[in-house]
């Protein structure tokens, strides 16, 4: 075997770069399945097509009480909330989607800015996640995430990104 590796040495490099990326996946927890749940390279165009398509996506998930769920979409304003000012801070609003189901936006504003001024009416488009509860789900992660082993979510608001 030694002998084969020798006369090959793009056969060795390769198997070196296998050890190496396995030794790697190994010490930093790096698993396929999460990253393919998650993708990381999401729309960075404007939310238009993809607003019915997300009302879908997250009435099935919380018809399955799925959660977990990479989700972009939009839709109305239908309630603002005060902040949540436990642990990370979180512009909070109530969302009517498209297909009339509601959702929690949580926002974190330690890490995104907020959108000021937000009124009821008006449309916001996001990229996030979505996490199943009774009272409707709750979209998060709508912001980058600072250690890059999460997808970068994000809110639109009247033409802005606030991410």
């Amino acid at each position: 075997m030694a002998d084969v590796l020798m006369k090959k040495p793009s056969l060795l490099f390769v198997l070196l770069v296998m050890v190496a990326g396995g030794i790697l996946s190994q010490q930093f927890g790096w698993r396929s399945e999460e990253i393919q749940r998650i993708p990381l390279g999401r729309p960075q165009a404007p939310l238009s097509a993809e607003a019915g398509a997300g009302a879908d996506i997250i009435a099935r998930a919380f018809a399955e009480q799925q959660s977990d769920v990479q989700v972009a979409g939009s839709g109305r304003v239908k309630r603002t909330l005060p902040d949540d000012n436990k642990g990370s801070r979180h512009q909070r609003f109530i969302l009517e989607l498209d297909n009339g189901h509601t959702v929690l936006v949580a926002h974190n504003i330690d890490l995104a800015p907020r959108i000021p001024r937000l009124q009821r009416g008006e449309r916001v488009g996001f990229y996030g996640e979505y996490e199943y509860n009774p009272q409707g789900g709750v979209i998060h992660w709508t912001h980058r995430d600072p250690a890059g082993r999460h997808a970068h979510g994000w809110l639109e608001h009247q033409g802005k990104r606030y991410q």
